[in-house]
């Protein structure tokens, strides 16, 4: 079976396999780190658990004891996951792993570390020395559509020819019209993307789009970029929003850990 890094599991330990007092229990699995010196966090990990690494001799998985089968997405354990991912971002470059992964035991990590070896360091080597920082513009008008009308000379000789036809419009018309409010829609996103990642590009290991949800979103995007290149980072995201007026709105974030730059099939 395959589980991809990003879906949460509970992976079972393999039988047979006798473990001694000090190695049972499951295990909840942060990231995977290059191996390194043994890392302590007292308290840090989900229920305020230790969070330390097992090593297979050349990487590491970060983890704390849990005596859960399952962990819910609750506010308070997803800021915990959260806040190991980012004291680890302190030390090294760490490779997440998906919320609410849980191993039977220790024996089952190193069993994943081994499987999982060459995938993991080519994600690490990927990613090493970089963080994420999320990009996300909208369009700040009161009406999107009125908007397209207003800007798009095409779209208002339609609507207009339609409502001065007749008091309202037939089913047909309404989908017609809309098919090419999406297709005027769809065209902004990608001409203004372009635009953006123009100026992004040089100062971006990677970029990843991430699919919009909703009507007045025009780009998501996901950007791998150099621990020492983060200032530059915030630079060209300044440099883009000026090239817009003020019916756009940028809001960026960041670091994070990598999790849109570390897609793998994990073999268990």
């Amino acid at each position: 079976m395959k589980t991809a890094i990003g879906q949460g599991a509970v992976i079972d330990a393999p039988v047979g396999i006798p473990e001694t007092p000090t190695t049972t229990g499951k295990k909840y699995l942060y990231a995977i780190v290059a191996k390194g010196e043994s890392r302590l966090y007292p308290g840090l990990g989900i229920d305020g658990s230790d969070v330390y690494t097992i090593d297979d001799g050349h990487i590491a998985a970060v983890v704390s004891n849990c005596e859960r089968s399952k962990i819910r997405p609750e506010r308070a354990h997803l800021a915990r996951h959260q806040a190991v991912l980012r004291r680890l971002m302190e030390d090294v470059s760490p490779l997440p792993m998906a919320f609410a992964s849980i191993a039977a035991g220790p024996r089952e990590i190193h069993r994943i570390l081994s499987k999982n070896r060459r995938a993991f360091e080519q994600r690490l080597q990927r990613i090493e020395g970089k963080v994420e920082m999320g990009l996300r513009v909208d369009w700040d008008v009161p009406n999107i559509f009125e908007y397209f009308v207003g800007s798009h000379p095409q779209l208002r000789v339609e609507r207009d020819r339609l409502v001065g036809t007749r008091q309202g419009f037939s089913q047909e018309e309404k989908i017609e019209l809309g098919r090419m409010f999406d297709r005027l829609l769809t065209s902004d996103r990608e001409e203004h993307t372009r635009r953006v990642t123009r100026v992004l590009t040089p100062v971006c290991a990677e970029l990843k789009a991430i699919p919009c949800r909703g009507e007045r979103e025009i780009m998501k995007l996901a950007c791998l970029v150099k621990r020492d290149a983060q200032d530059a980072f915030s630079a060209a995201i300044f440099e883009a929003a000026k090239r817009f007026d003020n019916n756009f709105i940028f809001d960026y974030n960041g670091p994070w850990a990598p999790h849109n730059f570390v897609e793998i099939d994990m073999a268990e």
